[in-house]
């Protein structure tokens, strides 16, 4: 029934696992988009076969239908639903169909559409009247943009209230910063922490290390982390053998997109591992001559740690989960509703 759900909601079957292993990737069935606890880990770092297994399409789901109930509580109280607005310019291929979860969970969905050879002026409206919009609480620029237009510029005109992807300048800012709330969390970070926290695996006073500094994932990441009371190191492309960092973490999370760079010697048996990375290679005898992988050399890791979530953000599923938690957030806070 679950992945009846992501299917209906995505609009494409190309998500399901059984599609994902036709492609050729590398991980044991048991760990494709899968959180894999261990239940016991020995000195030598090798583990007992019995092992808790949590669909990461499950959680997914399960996100979904608390924001429906939210919206419906929403909906029967004040008679306002949460609005998300959807831009895009250009090629829209590999556009996510936010309409479908939109729809769902009872999020008002709007969607435009401008071709590639639109003005940055007139796609600078078209955010403005967003911005301006009563019904809409959360704002969506699908990227890339088109070459001719400043990315940095068009995304900050996003009013920081409606920016549910929560990388406008001054959110990062607040999130960087003890004692004070940013509006919103970026989404693939916060589906990390949230993929964390619904499995009970601790943050709290432990060792984590993010590989990775990007704006869009890698800072963000190492500032939700540090919120959450964890003693946070970043590595990155100037870093001197982050091999015996790594060794160091109770928490590994990785999405700088260099396929098994981190081998299982870099783990500390029992570390918990987070994969957001995603590389394509070549592989003759995968379909397509390519088969996905991940920063993490999953069949080496599955042996050490003692918990594994891979391919966060490949499908996008809980990506939208997230943006569609943010549109929410803000409704309630622009209504006030509690």
């Amino acid at each position: 029934m679950e992945a009846n759900i992501m299917r209906s909601l995505m609009g494409c079957t190309s998500f399901t696992p059984s599609v994902l292993i036709q492609k050729g990737a590398i991980i044991p069935r048991r760990c494709i988009r899968h959180l894999c606890l261990r239940t016991a880990v020995s000195a030598h770092g090798s583990s007992s076969d019995a092992a808790m297994v949590i669909d990461k399409q499950k959680v997914a789901v399960d996100i979904l239908h608390e924001i429906r109930t939210e919206v419906s509580r929403m909906k029967e109280s004040i008679g306002m639903v949460p609005g998300l607005a959807v831009l895009h310019v250009g090629d829209t291929k590999l556009s996510t169909p936010y309409w479908a979860a939109c729809g769902f969970v009872g999020i008002r969905s709007f969607e435009v559409h401008l071709a590639e050879d639109t003005t940055e002026e007139k796609t600078l409206e078209c955010v403005s009247s967003f911005n301006d919009d009563p019904c809409v609480h959360g704002i969506l620029v699908e990227l890339p943009l088109p070459t001719h237009m400043d990315e940095h510029k068009i995304l900050n005109a996003v009013s920081i209230e409606k920016d549910i992807k929560g990388f406008h300048p001054l959110n990062i800012g607040l999130l960087a910063m003890r004692g004070r709330e940013p509006f919103f969390l970026p989404q693939t970070p916060k589906a990390c922490i949230e993929l964390l926290h619904r499995n009970n695996i601790e943050i709290k006073g432990k060792r984590a290390v993010v590989i990775g500094r990007s704006n869009t994932f890698g800072m963000p990441a190492a500032l939700l982390l540090q919120r959450e009371d964890a003693t946070v190191t970043i590595i990155h492309s100037k870093t001197k053998n982050p091999q015996d960092i790594t060794r160091q973490a109770d928490i590994i999370i990785s999405a700088v997109g260099k396929p098994n760079m981190v081998r299982g010697s870099w783990i500390k048996p029992g570390a918990v591992i987070v994969d957001v990375g995603i590389s394509f290679v070549r592989d003759r005898n995968a379909p397509g001559g390519f088969r996905w992988v991940g920063d993490i050399c999953y069949e080496e890791a599955c042996e050490v740690a003692s918990a594994f979530i891979t391919d966060v953000g490949g499908d996008g599923l809980l990506e939208s989960d997230m943006l569609l938690s943010n549109t929410l957030t803000s409704a309630k806070r622009i209504h006030n509703f509690l």
